[in-house]
């Protein structure tokens, strides 16, 4: 309760506008609201209003499920790949910011490789050789948002190990787990939560992207970037197919990176703390 006391007015609303983002896809998938999201209720095209809050799209189905359906394919996509990078930067960070020498310089190189590619490139390249679908898009955040998270991670954990209460585990004889599990992480988990907010943002715009572009969430599912997409040839005639869930995603990223800026000050003060 006191770090969100002390938390700005920005970092609690983006945590909220999120929080309230989630709950309400939440509830509306789960008590279907709208109806089915893949159900043609309607007449084509229909604006919002009246019986269809947000209008129908071009096959008479209620905007208001697909949705629901969208931001959840969307956040639950990009979540999942973002702790996988997690986990992986974690420990491709630690092995080459704690052990260095040869196994440093692979992972720094291997990262340098990943991070030269253009992200798009990237991701549909992944998309080529996977094939187009969920798959694919997990797999193209992960590659897209993992050499960052893992270059931070290595000079946070190059710092680290530098310390003298690391010195002095070492000189006592604790071996790597206790040293990793008591020292490490504990100084890490800042920095590693502080870059999951950045790459899930970026992760939300890699789907969106990929999906924009026929390489990711497939028909019949909906995403925020398959809803866009499909909205796209509607612009004229139907703007409302594309401004619903452009301002959605808009919201979701902005959010999530309000968020993490706040997060980012509010544990920057413990890290140097707890660094001396």
């Amino acid at each position: 309760m006191t770090g969100w006391r002390k938390a700005d007015w920005l970092t609690r609303s983006g945590l909220v506008c999120l929080a309230v983002l989630v709950l309400v896809t939440v509830v509306g998938t789960v008590f279907g609201i709208g109806g089915d999201p893949d159900a043609m209720v309607g007449p084509r095209l229909a604006p919002p209003g009246g019986e269809f809050l947000l209008g129908t799209d071009e096959l008479g189905r209620s905007m208001l499920p697909r949705l629901f359906e969208g931001i959840g394919t969307t956040l639950l996509l990009s979540t999942v790949a973002v702790l996988v990078t997690a986990v992986l930067a974690t420990l491709l960070g630690v092995a080459a910011g704690y052990y260095g020498g040869w196994l440093g310089e692979v992972v720094l190189r291997l990262v340098e490789v990943l991070y030269s590619f253009p992200t798009i490139v990237l991701a549909i390249l992944v998309a080529a050789v996977v094939g187009p679908g969920q798959t694919a898009t997990m797999c193209s955040i992960v590659l897209i948002t993992i050499p960052l998270m893992t270059r931070v991670v290595r000079a946070a954990a190059v710092t680290v190990s530098e310390r003298d209460y690391v010195t002095s585990a070492v000189i006592s004889g604790a071996g790597w787990p206790r040293i990793l599990v008591r020292h490490l992480l504990p100084n890490l988990s800042g920095t590693i939560a502080v870059q999951g907010t950045y790459a899930l943002s970026v992760g939300i715009l890699v789907e969106g992207g990929l999906s924009f572009l026929g390489f990711g969430v497939q028909p019949p599912q909906s995403s925020l970037g398959a809803l866009i997409q499909q909205g796209s040839t509607y612009l004229l005639t139907a703007p409302w197919l594309v401004i619903v869930p452009g301002i959605v995603l808009i919201v979701a990223v902005l959010a999530i990176n309000v968020f993490g800026d706040g997060l980012r000050d509010g544990l920057e003060p413990r890290e140097a703390r707890s660094l001396v």
